[in-house]
């Protein structure tokens, strides 16, 4: 029989998200907020059955600043933009010893907490957060970023990483062969709507209208017609889940029930739905996105039970 499922992924990357643009002096309460909510996201996850892939930069799972360096590729990207390349945190002496030292760009507490909870799939969003459509960086160093990636996870955590998610959705298809070569069997596409097709000023407005009312056909997906190139399951995205912010306070309700309403849609007419966010879009008003997140867990264990609506990690749905 036919069943819908509810898919859910999150880009856990803490300060290596966005280096360029974040000064961590300016963003310590931000983060510190981030990592309090990851154990509150994995109780709800437990709570309500939930699978999930957690994309995780490799940058994440060095014990030390020691082990970090041993495990960083001789060929690193060479982005016409120097600034994309956070490797210069090191190189400038940026970063602290260890997480306990400095627990924005270390995580291996949350990481062990990761793979303790049920259900909860650890993958890989690169080793350096890499950018694989930037001008510059080449496919040998998109590989070299990949085998460190895996290395690293081997070596402290004992763990093949099978799914990826590329860095701002930088997807790019030339480089699904070198994924497959470096153990990937998933790969996170986005949505296959016009208003993620295209570059036009107009789109991230559109994408913003489209979390209020429908302006595409549905983001949710027919499993038999997943595409599979270089053997590598493209899943796309349906949905952003944005966070709470108190000067959208009265948008907030109808985003929250535009997601309720398409998971409903999935799960009546057997179909997937993807929802994804970064775990730092809880550092800010952490309670209220919290409490909209078991809002939409809640939800689906209704559908659950009544449509037998299922939830399933990335590598899963291979």
């Amino acid at each position: 029989m036919e069943k819908g499922k509810f898919i859910i992924s999150l880009d856990f990357e803490l300060h290596w998200g966005a280096v360029e643009k974040w000064k961590i002096s300016e963003r310590k309460d931000y983060f510190d907020a981030t990592r309090k909510s990851i154990p509150q996201v994995l109780y709800l996850f437990k709570k309500y059955d939930i699978h999930a892939t957690w994309a995780t930069v490799g940058f994440l799972f060095a014990k030390n600043k020691e082990q970090l360096i041993a495990f960083c590729p001789t060929d690193k990207p060479n982005y016409l933009n120097k600034n994309l390349s956070y490797y210069r945190l090191l190189d400038n002496n940026e970063i602290g010893k260890n997480e306990m030292e400095d627990p924005y760009h270390y995580a291996t507490s949350l990481i062990d907490k990761i793979i303790s909870t049920p259900n909860q799939e650890l993958a890989t969003h690169t080793f350096s957060h890499y950018y694989c459509n930037e001008q510059g960086q080449t496919i040998a160093q998109f590989d070299a970023d990949l085998k460190a990636a895996q290395s690293i996870a081997k070596e402290n955590f004992n763990l093949i990483l099978e799914s990826l998610v590329f860095p701002r959705n930088q997807f790019n298809k030339d480089y699904l062969e070198v994924a497959k070569q470096n153990g990937i069997k998933v790969v996170r596409s986005n949505p296959d709507v016009w208003f993620w097709k295209t570059k036009r000023k107009l789109s991230p407005l559109a994408r913003a209208f489209d979390t209020l009312m429908p302006i595409s056909s549905t983001l949710t997906f027919d499993e038999k017609k997943l595409v599979t190139k270089k053997e590598i399951l493209l899943l796309p995205t349906s949905r952003f889940l944005r966070p709470y912010t108190k000067k959208e306070k009265y948008l907030q309700p109808i985003k929250l029930n535009r997601v309720l309403q398409e998971m409903t849609y999935a799960a009546k007419n057997y179909r997937l739905y993807h929802l994804w966010w970064h775990p730092h879009n809880f550092g800010q008003n952490m309670v209220e996105n919290i409490s909209n997140l078991e809002v939409i867990l809640k939800h689906f264990k209704i559908l659950n039970e009544k449509y037998e609506f299922t939830s399933s990690s990335m590598i899963e749905l291979t």
